[in-house]
């Protein structure tokens, strides 16, 4: 490819994050090398990651190649959402509004809290006997 036919991304959601590639086309998503019905299973999750199209009416013009790594499903599915917001909103500005009043382009700050010494998880303490 001598010049640049697609439009790359990179979305983030709890500890996943993905890599992805908007390309002009049928509306085929291929996630990790393998149809996304296939890695997610038809689900709550193929839904979630096909949602930015959704909301700029866009669904079946874009072949989506996606590589993500880290986190479960649903933290991957969260970042190829978020990919694919950025991906859009950098190929047409005019995307750029609807994508942002959907809340496509705003990073999901939330994480796993850490662990705390002196606790048995991140905020519950050890049962407290008074005698």
């Amino acid at each position: 490819m001598s010049t640049q036919q697609y439009s790359p991304a990179v979305g983030r959601r709890k500890t996943s994050i993905a890599r992805v590639r908007l390309i002009p086309g049928t509306g085929e998503v291929v996630v990790n090398g393998q149809p996304i019905d296939t890695y997610f299973g038809a689900n709550i999750w193929t839904a979630e990651v096909m949602e930015p199209f959704q909301a700029v009416n866009r669904v079946g013009q874009y072949n989506v190649d996606a590589k993500v790594v880290g986190g479960g499903l649903s933290g991957q599915a969260g970042a190829i959402r978020h990919a694919i917001a950025r991906a859009l909103s950098s190929s047409d500005e005019e995307l750029h509004g609807p994508l942002r009043k959907g809340g496509f382009l705003t990073r999901d700050a939330r994480m796993k809290e850490r662990k705390k010494y002196g606790l048995k998880r991140a905020r519950k303490a050890p049962q407290y006997t008074k005698r």
